[in-house]
Formats: structure tokens, sequence, C-alpha cells
């Protein structure tokens, strides 16, 4: 639905009147504690102290008799004699948001039908039976409306947001009594707010989103337990003028991210890797396929898109350099498309000492990345130094809330795969990522550098440079990295195991069960598998055939269409589905084969390095106890 022009633009002088002034007695939390009046050496105060002892009864009245005048208090920040640009935009972004906020409020008693049961209220006519309703909409409403006002001032002055941050802690004067009420409440703690943190404009404007935001926070966590809050959390409006959705209690965001500073690497550049390289290369063109006006990919409705993948590699195989390649080639078909790009990756700076904010931080990242008006591509390097393993008492909590979070992200009972985004894990130890995490990740790119003495050539020439005359000699460059012809190769040699462990379970399931060729025994297989290894569980079967499906969907759509958006990134939704379904290829049984031999290596593989690193761990200890108890022992016989 749309929040009309007209609609927020009549509120303007209600919100303008409260900037200007009003008065607030807060009725939850403590204002400052008045300054000390500067007197007379030898002069006591006449003025009696009294602090009433009656549980909510509040004496105090507001810091400044006037009342609040957040106007006087943004002005005062570093003034000098007129508003700056950056204070302006402040007092615009608040009048802004308060009007949108009473818009909003309007929409909500108009679907409700509070609006109806307020003019009987204030006629008089209100029925004995409709009051409880009529208080529990009032409450209802407050929550619509302070959720509202602190998301569209954290969406508004989010383009004014520097480095500086600000923590004003918990937002206290939450008022459900009706919705005007409420905003005095949240504009009386904001002006207090400013006055003790807003030492100057770059902390004026942190300390303003700081405020939004939790204030939006503590009416999400208010409305769990609150009635009547269902039409305005189950709907989302647009504010077109700001690009600004409203979904619910959910904070909007810009479509758009932050401009990307990483070195982009071309497709040539990433020698080896064939496999990973070649579903970087589809997993990039896939992302743009994406419908914005539908909010799905039809690659995510056919079957065949990745939403979680893990790179795993020993260190220096080239994962950075896959990371840049994918970045680089997502954010130039979406230049080219016209299309909001954002990355980030979640790195060790997120993993925080307080209680809670690793987990905040993890799904803060988690909601940049999904947003649905954007395409999305979010990172984890080195996931095994950020996620915790559970079990492992080296782990700190922080590192097990992000855990938390991923795994609930990833697969959790409220994952929506849209398919405008994608997420990659990458490890130099995935041995020591959390099993069941390790598990969410759909796909699997084993990044092992460099392989034939064709690649170590390529290589060579590729980071020499070109300040040397040394001739190539007998070699077709870059022939190797033909990305066609060295994925089929590497996609063959997945039809027979590669670890010991499971090339025994192979050998042994053939030998009983005869070629793997239908699917009673493609089943027997994996259940030999599991029987081999217990960590090998359904979540896995689900892996392999969705990488079955990216199998058939074996085939990477046109540069031209990338290059071209009318030829297919701009077609209706429709179009896009029976264009795509046209260049599918069936399933057959060597694909299969292949998959479950591709996924379970890795899981052997995993599992194998798992094993040795706690039997390792553990032999340490023991000799460790062995040596403290020799000491022990000299100690007292000396």
């Amino acid at each position: 639905m749309e929040l009309r022009e007209a609609d927020i633009r009549k509120h303007y002088p209600a919100a303008l009147a409260m900037l200007q002034g009003l008065d607030h007695t807060p009725r939850v939390a403590v204002g400052q504690a008045p300054a000390p009046v500067e007197r007379s050496p030898g002069v006591a105060s006449t003025a009696r102290r009294f602090r009433s002892t009656t549980p909510g009864l509040v004496t105090r009245s507001t810091l400044r008799p006037e009342g609040v005048r957040l106007i006087e208090r943004v002005e005062a920040v570093e003034a000098d004699g007129l508003p700056s640009p950056l204070q302006a935009s402040v007092l615009q972004g608040l009048r802004r948001a308060l009007a949108i906020a009473l818009a909003m409020g309007e929409q909500f008693c108009e679907a409700t039908g509070l609006d109806a049961m307020k003019r009987d209220n204030l006629a008089g006519s209100l029925a004995v039976a409709r009051k409880a309703g009529f208080s529990e909409l009032l409450a209802a409403e407050a929550l619509v409306v302070l959720s509202v006002f602190g998301n569209a001032l954290s969406f508004l002055l989010a383009a004014h947001a520097s480095e500086v941050t600000v923590d004003i802690g918990e937002v206290q004067e939450v008022l459900t009594d009706n919705a005007h009420l409420a905003l005095h409440g949240a504009l009386w703690e904001l002006d207090q707010d400013i006055a003790t943190h807003a030492s100057d404009e770059a902390r004026l404007v942190a300390c303003v989103l700081a405020y939004g935001e939790a204030l939006m926070g503590r009416a999400e966590m208010r409305s769990g337990g609150a009635a009547r809050v269902a039409p305005f959390a189950a709907a989302s409006w647009r504010v077109e003028a700001d690009d600004m959705t409203i979904q619910g209690f959910a904070p909007s965001r810009r479509g758009n991210g932050k401009p990307l500073t990483m070195t982009f690497k071309q497709p040539n550049e990433v020698v080896g890797n064939h496999i990973a390289k070649y579903q970087a290369l589809r997993l990039a063109k896939m992302l743009m396929a994406y419908d914005f006006d539908r909010r799905l990919n039809p690659f995510a409705e056919l079957g065949g898109f990745i939403f979680t993948f893990m790179g795993d590699g020993a260190p220096g195989t080239g994962k950075t350099t896959l990371i840049q390649m994918m970045a680089g080639l997502i954010s130039g078909y979406c230049e080219v498309a016209g299309y909001p790009f954002r990355y980030q990756n979640l790195s060790t700076d997120n993993i925080d000492s307080y209680q809670g904010k690793s987990g905040q931080n993890a799904k803060a990242f988690i909601d940049t990345i999904i947003d649905p008006g954007v395409i999305g591509f979010g990172t984890i390097d080195d996931i095994d130094q950020l996620a915790g393993k559970r079990g492992d008492r080296q782990s700190s909590s922080g590192q097990l809330e992000i855990t938390a979070v991923l795994m609930e992200s990833f697969a959790g009972a409220n994952t929506v795969v849209r398919g405008n985004c994608t997420f990659g894990m990458f490890s130099n130890f995935p041995e020591n990522v959390d099993d069941a995490l390790r598990q969410r990740a759909g796909a699997r790119f084993l990044v092992d550098g460099p392989q034939t003495r064709e690649d170590y050539i390529d290589i060579l020439h590729l980071l020499i440079g070109k300040n040397h005359a040394i001739p190539l000699g007998d070699h077709v460059l870059f022939a190797a990295q033909e990305i066609k012809r060295a994925v089929a190769a590497s996609f063959q040699s997945h039809g027979r195991p590669k670890e010991d462990g499971l090339l025994k379970v192979w050998e042994q399931t053939e030998a009983t069960i005869g070629t793997l060729d239908t699917i009673a025994k493609l089943g027997t297989y994996l259940k030999a598998i599991q029987q081999a290894d217990a960590r090998f569980t359904g979540r896995a079967i689900k892996n392999i055939t969705d990488a079955v499906k990216v199998r058939a969907m074996d085939f990477e759509l046109p540069d031209v269409w990338m290059e071209n958006p009318d030829l297919f990134l701009f077609k209706p939704y429709d179009d896009k589905v029976a264009m795509i379904r046209g260049m599918a290829q069936p399933i057959t049984v060597d694909m299969v084969v292949q998959e479950i031999n591709r996924y379970a290596d890795s899981e052997f593989r995993y599992a194998d390095k798992s094993d040795e690193v706690a039997i390792a761990d553990m032999v340490r200890e023991y000799g460790l106890t062995e040596e403290a108890k020799r000491r022990y022992l000299a100690g007292k016989g000396a």
C-alpha cells in the first residue's frame, strides 16, 4: 500500500509544533539531575528536598521548566548564531519522521475502526463493552507510531551517519496510553539524550540515530505481547518520496550499499579452482535473474539456486581471489542493469565482549544482505575463527552467539530464500567449523589452487607481470583455464570417491549390489555412507539433491543478457521462468553419483581432519597431565 505524500504533509504543522515546544512529565524514565546553583559562601539552601515513597509517583518535572524545545536543543549544539546545514538536516528528518508516524497512525485507525471509536468516546457514546477493546487499540496505535517514528528517523538520517557512535542505553519512556502521549514521551527522552551525549554535530547525528534504532527495537519487543497489532505487523506501506518501505515492525533499509573498495579480479586471473570458479561465475549470473517486482528468483523457484556455500582449502590457494572475482562480477552486472548491490564481510571485529552484542552484529549482517530491495553478497572469511564450535571449551560466548545466529538464518524455520542474495563461508580449517553449521552450506567449493604443470606456468606468467623479456616457451597461455573443458574434467574426476574412507564404502557397495544405476542402489549407497559416518544426515541428502538441481541448470546465462538487460533482466517474471526452463537439461545418474561423491568426500575430509585434531589435542593434554604429575611428585619428594 502507498502512504500518500498528501497524507504525510498534512501532519507537518502538528510535527513542527511538537518540535517547537511541548510539556511532558516523565512517567517511567528519570530526567537528568538539575545543575547545581552557585551560591555565596555560607548561604544555605532553604529549599526543602522531598522524595515521594509512593511507587510510580514522579514528583520531578522536566529538567527545563519551559518544557521540551527540540529545535532549540539541536541548534544549541556547537551554536554560532545560525543553524548549520547538518542541524537543519536533523530537524528536517525529525519533522518528516513525526509526520510519517502520525500518518501511519491515522492509517492504522482507519483500518481497525479506532477512528470511529475515538469519535464515540469524545461524544460520550462509547459502549461499556467496547472500552476494553478501545484501550487495546489505543496501546497498539501508540506502539505503531513509536515504531514508525524510530524507523523513519533512522532511515532518513542514515546518509548523514559518520564513524562516531554514541551509546545512549535503553529507551525507557515508552508510553502506550495514546499515540500523541507516546510521541511526547519519545521526544522528551530524545531531548534528554541530546543534552547528555551531543557535544558536537557528529555526536548529535549519532545520538539521534541511536535513539531511533533503540526506540524501534523497544517498540518491536513490546509488540510481542500486545493485542491488536496484527493489521500493522502483517502489512507493508511505501513512502515513494523517500524510497522507503515500512514492513511492520521490521527496520527499513535503503536499496543501496556502500561503494566497494576491494580490488576486483577477472576470471582469467583465477588459476585452477575450476569447479569453484565455474560455480561462482554461474551464481553471479543467477543472482541477476532476481525479479524485484515479484521478489523472487526463477532459479529459487525451479531449483538450482545456491543460497549458502562453503569454500575450503589450504592457505594461499585463492579463496580471497575467488571472493574478489565474484564480487566484481556481480557489481559489474548490477551497474549495467541499474540494480542496487550490497556486499559485506562478517569479520572477527564483530565478536564483542558484551553479552548478546556479537549475536546482534551477526543478525545485522544477515539483515543487511537479505534485504529484498537489493542484490546481496555476504562473505564470512575464516569462519572457523569467527563462529564457535559447540562443545569446544575454547569457544567464547560471542563466537557461540554468532554460530547460533548463522544456523538460524541459513536454514532456520523462518529462513526464506528469495534468490536475491547468497552467502559464502570460507575457511582454511573447515574441520574446526561446527558440524551443524557446516552442513548448512548447500554447496561446497573446493579451493585447491593450481594443480597441473599448466596451472603453475599460467600463474607464474600472471603474477610476474610485464616488466621482463623472458620467453614463454612451449606453452599455450591460459589454455588449461578454458572453463568448460576444465570443469568437465573436474566433475568426471568425482565418478569415484577420492577419500580413502569413502572409497572403501564405494567398493563394498558396488561389490554387493553392482553398478549404481537406479534410485534404489543410490539410496543404498547413501545409507552405507551414513553407517560409516553418523554425521551424514538427511540435511546432507538435501544438499546433494540441491547440487544435482544446480547441475540440471548447468548452463551459463549468455553474457549478452547481462550486457543488454532488455533481453532478459527486465523481462516479466513469467517470461524469465520460461526462458530458464527451456535451457534446463535432464538429471542423469552420472550427475547424482558425482555430486554424492563430491559432497561425501568433503565430509570425510573434514571428519578425518577433525578427528585427527581432536586426537592430537587429547594426546597433548595427556602428556601435560603426566608431566604435571611428575613435577608434583618430584616437588613433594624434595
